[in-house]
């Protein structure tokens, strides 16, 4: 895959992932839910180092702890969140338009709801204490 480019529903922020990031994960927790509009966060795991243009057009929110979540502030685009301690970035797979990611992992399986899944088998599975690393 060549570098993909991605951007906001407006185009006024675009982001670069490195050509070998060719999988996504999804993210069933509430607080994903809630900032994707219902479903999972669907995102590619990006790395700390994120090519990025028209920074003055995002904006960031801390919503936990341990991540800020990021939005373009002329159209409201979800953008990634960022883990504060690595500075990884989970980039929103939908910003890259017609991009074939295979799927390769779904987290805090053990909140999502049941009105919704995935036809996509193999991927990777784990539940909230599982991410978090708690018994």
């Amino acid at each position: 895959m060549s570098d993909p480019t991605g951007f906001c529903l407006c185009g006024k922020v675009h982001i670069t992932l490195p050509a070998t990031k060719t999988t996504a994960g999804a993210c069933h927790c509430s607080m994903c839910r809630k900032w994707s509009g219902g479903g999972p966060f669907l995102a590619v795991h990006a790395g700390p180092d994120l090519a990025m243009s028209g920074t003055e057009h995002i904006g960031r929110f801390q919503s936990s702890a341990w991540a800020e979540r990021a939005f373009c502030t002329n159209c409201g685009t979800s953008l990634f969140y960022r883990m504060l301690g690595s500075g990884d970035h989970m980039v929103a797979a939908g910003l890259f338009g017609e991009t074939e990611f295979s799927m390769k992992q779904e987290i805090f399986v053990d909140q999502k709801p049941e009105w919704y899944g995935f036809l996509v088998e193999g991927s990777e599975k784990k539940t909230k204490a599982q991410v978090m690393g708690t018994p």
